[in-house]
């Protein structure tokens, strides 16, 4: 595989949707499909030696399913990136999912260049999910007060952590907060540490926690 080229691999039972994001995948510069499956099982088995960067992860698949899937999964393949694809919206497939190591959701409906997008977001760290996930997200988060660990966080990083609970991205951030993406990076990098996570989803999940 080139180098600074995103390898993705795909795991959708249903063909045409399949054959569709292998070729947009695989027609999009930078980007290149590593690996298709028809089955979480099947999936397991092989990522778990291919780790590609990131992978499309459908949930309603047959036998087991896809947030099952990524559980098994990133335990062994940290670096490794799950992003729902699904066409579900309800509030537990959407938790359990990003309780279960994924760092985006995405509906099926997705506009492909979105996709495109949201594979070079998670990547780059952030957490995509469209719109109307990222509100039920917010709206959870919103209901519960924040634990203990939050303390450890000081003024600016807790400022930071609840504009990552918003569904902003770094950019984003960085515009409303006026200072600079690499600012906002290094923000990040300090809450992770000190929560001792990896992603922003583990972040939210610790402080907000959803049981």
């Amino acid at each position: 595989m080139q180098p600074n080229i995103i390898t993705v691999a795909i795991v959708e039972d249903i063909k045409e949707i399949r054959e569709g994001l292998k070729l947009l995948i695989d027609s999009s510069e930078g980007f290149a499909c590593s690996e298709v499956y028809v089955n979480a099982e099947e999936a397991v088995s092989g990522l778990l030696t291919s780790k590609p960067d990131v992978v499309l992860m459908d949930i309603n698949l047959p036998g087991m399913n896809g947030i099952e899937a990524v559980r098994q999964l990133k335990e062994k393949c940290k670096s490794t990136q799950f992003i729902m694809s699904t066409v579900y919206e309800d509030d537990n497939n959407i938790f359990e999912s990003l309780k279960a190591g994924a760092s985006g959701y995405l509906l099926k409906k997705t506009a492909p260049s979105k996709i495109l997008e949201s594979i070079t977001e998670v990547i780059q760290g952030g957490s995509p999910m469209n719109t109307q996930i990222a509100r039920k997200v917010i709206l959870s988060f919103q209901k519960k007060d924040s634990i203990d660990e939050s303390d450890v966080l000081t003024k600016k990083e807790k400022e930071v952590l609840k504009s990552l609970a918003r569904g902003l991205r770094y950019k984003e951030i960085a515009e409303e907060l006026n200072v600079s993406i690499e600012t906002i990076r290094s923000h990040a990098r300090n809450i992770y540490e000190k929560l001792q996570v990896q992603s922003r989803t583990e972040a939210l999940n610790k402080v907000y926690g959803r049981n």
